[in-house]
This record gives C-alpha cells, structure tokens and sequence, in this order.
C-alpha cells in the first residue's frame, strides 16, 4: 500500500471527485478525514465505504471560508489521527454563469472564497499539522484557457490556484511537495448543473480520449501525486482532459 499509515484530508469528500480521491486514498492505506459543507448524506456513504473496504475515515462539517471551521477540521483529524501527511484541496465551484458585465461584486467575491480563499486557509492551517508531506490542489482546465461562457471569475480563480501552487512549491519544499491537477470536462455534477448536454457531447467527439473523464480518473493522479512515487514533482499543475488541450 502506497499510503499505509500516513492521514489525508480530502475537502469536498462528499461527492463526485472527492469521494473518489478519498475512497482512492483509503484503498492505499490512508486514514482519511473529509470535509463537507452540505452533503452530509454523501459524506456518510463516503465514510461507509471506505469503512466496508476495511479503511479508517471520519467526515467533519464546516465552512472552509471561516477559519475556526477550518482548525475544527484539522483539531478533530489530529485527535483521531494524529499529524497530516496529505491535503488534497478538491471544494470549490463555479457557482453560476455569469459575464463581467452582468456579474455583481458579491458574486465574483463569492466565487474567489470558494475555490482560493479556502485554498489558502486550508495550506496555511496545514502548516501546523505537517512537518513532511504532500498537498495536491484541484485546479481546473479552465485556469489555462479562461473557462467556457460565463466563467472569467472561476476560470481566475483557478488560474490563482495554479500560481498558488508554484509558489508554496519553492516556500514549503523540501519537506512539502505542492502540486495541482487541470482538470477538463469530467463527468461529475459541476457540468450537470452548468454545461449543456449538447456541449458535452460535442467535448467527446473532440477528445482524442473519445469521452468524459471520471472522478476515478482523476483520483487516480491524485494518488500518484499524493505518493512517493511522485518524489521528484512538485510545482507543477498536470493537465487530465483526455487530449483537448495540451500545455
């Protein structure tokens, strides 16, 4: 097992990507502690199968934009299991399409809470936890090339998560490794609720991968990324889109 004896929290492990990275990290050995903000009913089934494969998991609610909500995750993870060896940094969201023009100042605040401010408040919490270890952020294809209409405030706010993860490479290496995945169209309930279904077929006629990837898929390189057979990685933002755009 890859991660036999090391604690990982997941953020976001109630569903889609994040129940596969922390079912993924299970399966390797990791006691794993997610986070949710409202799914309790699939933080339950996460830590219930992880449970069934005869894994370690707990789930802890929280708000990842209040800092008191962040150290409660990270007080109730070293309780049970000790320091962190790895953060995979998967909540955040889009929220809703909307264009510069027609977009209020509360809105784009929102969406820079949610995908980088509580990057940034999980990293910096972390650093009380783990003396050694990796963390692997969940950036987006969109970060690259400024995301599809109506996207400009996510497309930004993952893009300052790539540039975050280049930075904290240099300030927290050696003893930390940063990295971060660019994810593409992946089949999960982001593009259920905000892209077209005739777009999403269109990305697979597109594809050289001739499909949409999975949330396994990316737990997966997570994995890697999490491991030590990724030793000599960090800083680096990895593209996982199945061929659509290449960096």
């Amino acid at each position: 097992m890859k991660l036999k004896g090391k604690t990982a929290i997941v953020t976001g492990g109630g569903r889609d990507i994040g129940r596969a990275c922390a079912v993924k990290l299970a399966a390797e050995g990791a006691n794993v502690a997610i986070n949710y903000f409202a799914s309790s009913a699939g933080a339950e089934a996460t830590i219930a199968e992880i449970e069934a494969q005869g894994g370690k998991a707990i789930a802890v609610q929280g708000d990842l934009n209040k800092p008191e909500d962040v150290e409660t995750l990270f007080g109730h993870t070293a309780e049970v299991f000790g320091d962190v060896d790895v953060l995979v940094n998967n909540a955040g969201g889009l929220i809703a399409r909307k264009t510069i023009a027609e977009m209020p100042v509360e809105h784009w605040r929102a969406v820079m809470d949610l995908n980088l401010t509580s990057t940034f408040l999980m990293i910096k919490a972390c650093l009380a936890h783990m003396t050694r270890g990796s963390i692997v952020n969940i950036a987006s294809q969109a970060g690259r090339d400024g995301g599809g209409p109506g996207a400009v405030a996510y497309a930004t706010s993952k893009g300052a998560v790539m540039t975050m993860t280049r930075g904290l490479a240099k300030e927290l290496g050696p003893a930390i490794r940063v990295n971060a995945l660019c994810p593409g169209m992946i089949d999960t309930d982001f593009h259920n609720l905000h892209t077209a279904d005739a777009a999403r077929r269109g990305f697979e006629a597109a594809a050289p991968a001739r499909r949409q990837g999975l949330p396994e898929d990316i737990a997966n390189l997570v994995l890697f990324l999490a491991s030590d057979d990724s030793a000599f990685i960090t800083g680096a933002n990895v593209d996982i889109n199945g061929g659509v755009l290449f960096s």
